[in-house]
């Protein structure tokens, strides 16, 4: 990756994250302006990285106005809980047909990772940190990485994208309270290890529908 790669990947990933850590609320001006000040960055990086962010459901682009975080809404958490049912479910299966025994060891070190980061903030426990955020976020991202068609799983981690907003700002409690999620993620990766497809699929949607059934509570 070239110097210029590394600085446009740098901004787009610090706007990202300031968005997904509820630095950035849901609805809030995106001042390119300012920007480019946090980041020590120019115009045109900056909008490139909103742009991005715009294609992964983060950043709305409104005519004359210019960026915004992405809003959240009850009939919006439905459609995106639909969407993830039907496109991450399928992402699953072909990730589980076509994957590789690379794809196995990437599994297994995300779901290691997972295993051993630390969930809450301390004193916090319906808060969760940035770390154990991030190393989920990877793990289910390597269940679907062995799908080979890049279009499906394009638009999946889009969707989860999407679902990491809503998980940091739909309310402010864990959505797996008084749930053995370290036993889901287990269920999962034995599952995807064992090539039973059906039942990774059963699991899969389980816990994105107890998730977002939480998540509801918090409107």
């Amino acid at each position: 990756m070239g110097d210029k790669e590394t600085r446009n990947e740098r901004v787009y990933l610090g706007i990202r994250t300031e968005i997904l850590s509820g630095k950035r609320r849901p609805g809030e001006r995106l001042a390119t302006a300012e920007l480019t000040k946090t980041f020590d960055s120019s115009v045109g990086v900056v909008r490139e990285s909103l742009l991005r962010l715009s294609e992964r459901g983060l950043v709305q682009v409104r005519p004359m106005q210019g960026f915004f975080v992405a809003d959240v809404s009850l009939e919006d958490l439905h459609d995106l809980t639909e969407a993830r049912l039907d496109i991450e479910t399928l992402a699953l299966r072909y990730s589980i047909e076509q994957g590789d025994a690379e794809w196995e060891a990437r599994l297994v070190g995300a779901h290691h990772l997972l295993s051993l980061t630390h969930r809450h903030v301390d004193g916090a426990v319906e808060r969760f940190t940035a770390d154990w955020g991030k190393a989920h976020g990877a793990f289910h991202a390597a269940l679907i990485d062995g799908c080979r068609n890049r279009r499906i799983l394009s638009v999946a981690q889009r969707l989860r994208d999407s679902a990491e907003l809503y998980r940091r700002w739909s309310v402010e409690i864990d959505p797996y309270q008084d749930r053995d999620i370290e036993g889901e993620h287990d269920a999962l990766l034995r599952a995807a290890l064992d090539h039973d497809t059906d039942r990774a699929v059963a699991l899969l949607v389980e816990h994105i529908q107890k998730t977002q059934e939480v998540l509801r509570q918090g409107f």
